[in-house]
């Protein structure tokens, strides 16, 4: 089959993580759809204010809301996000055109020399500092040691991983997906990974998404010939609770649904009324996703 001389416009951050994820897109329209694109670079809203917490900053969409103002002007034809930034509803005459594979859900933690106790759970030395801006992340680094404390962290993936290795914390908190993409020389750091039962992920952490306009239909044609279904199966499901939960970045909400070698589903969520409120744990098993969010949703309100 021919290349469609079609060129589409790749909307992406500037990160090493964000362009990887538009670059791994890429190559998959000329694998599969046969369908060349080029990839433009928009700086957003969470990328230039690096000073200021994720709960402290106004309104959701941080890392997303610049590429979507660019598909609805027509500058670009798709946007490529991590699916657990993009805000559970698409603005009109934009809509999700499909999702990636997953990649590693779980979070780990980067432990520095000085920070590293093997005797301790989680390897971390009494009273360490933990570097996070999130406050899904805090909550339950919280819930599980309370004698350490967290310190607000902000920037691209080797920014975070500089400022530890410079002494600013004994720890920080990463998403797997990110450092297995990025493929960086960890060898100096200790690595403990975050079991997802335990410390649930964000929703669809470890997904990309393909955002585009509900118009371009040939676009959307193409997206379905690289959308993973039965990653969607579980997305829906962690981006319904999300959504009815009114989550974004600034709700201490983890939620992770898989589904097993039976093919039934699991799911875990852990969600906080607020920081310095007590952790609420939710864990239900069903052969089928109808009606799994709702039950999930149910135990953590009546909780």
């Amino acid at each position: 089959m021919e290349l469609d001389k079609k060129k589409i416009i790749i909307g992406s951050r500037g990160s090493d993580l964000a362009l990887w994820q538009a670059n791994f897109v890429k190559n998959q329209l000329k694998e599969i759809c046969q369908t060349e694109a080029e990839i433009e670079i928009i700086h957003t809203k969470g990328d230039k204010i690096l000073d200021v917490s994720f709960d402290k900053i106004e309104g959701k969409g941080f890392f997303t809301k610049e590429l979507e103002d660019a598909l609805l002007n027509q500058t670009i034809d798709l946007a490529i996000h991590s699916m657990k930034d993009l805000p559970t509803t698409s603005p009109a005459g934009l809509c999700l055109g499909g999702v990636s594979y997953r990649e590693d859900p779980r979070d780990c933690l980067l432990i520095s020399q000085m920070g590293w106790d093997d005797t301790k759970p989680l390897k971390l030395k009494p009273n360490a500092v933990v570097g996070t801006s999130s406050v899904r992340r805090k909550a339950q680094m919280m819930d599980l040691r309370n004698d350490i404390s967290t310190s607000d962290l902000r920037g691209d993936v080797p920014t975070r991983i500089r400022k530890l290795r410079e002494g600013n914390y004994d720890a920080i908190i990463l998403a797997k997906a990110g450092l297995l993409r990025l493929n960086l020389d960890l060898s100096d750091l200790h690595i403990v990974d975050l079991h997802p039962a335990e410390f649930v992920p964000a929703p669809a952490q470890g997904v990309l998404a393909y955002q585009c306009r509900e118009s371009d239909i040939d676009l959307r044609k193409k997206l379905v010939l690289i959308h993973q279904k039965e990653v969607a199966d579980c997305t829906n499901v962690e981006r319904a609770i999300l959504k009815a939960m009114d989550g974004g970045c600034q709700v201490p909400l983890g939620i992770y649904c898989y589904k097993d070698v039976n093919g039934n589903f699991h799911i875990h969520a852990a969600w906080s009324p607020g920081i310095d409120q007590a952790l609420i744990r939710v864990r239900q098993s069903q052969s089928t996703t109808f009606g799994l969010a709702e039950l999930v949703l149910s135990e953590l309100k009546k909780s």
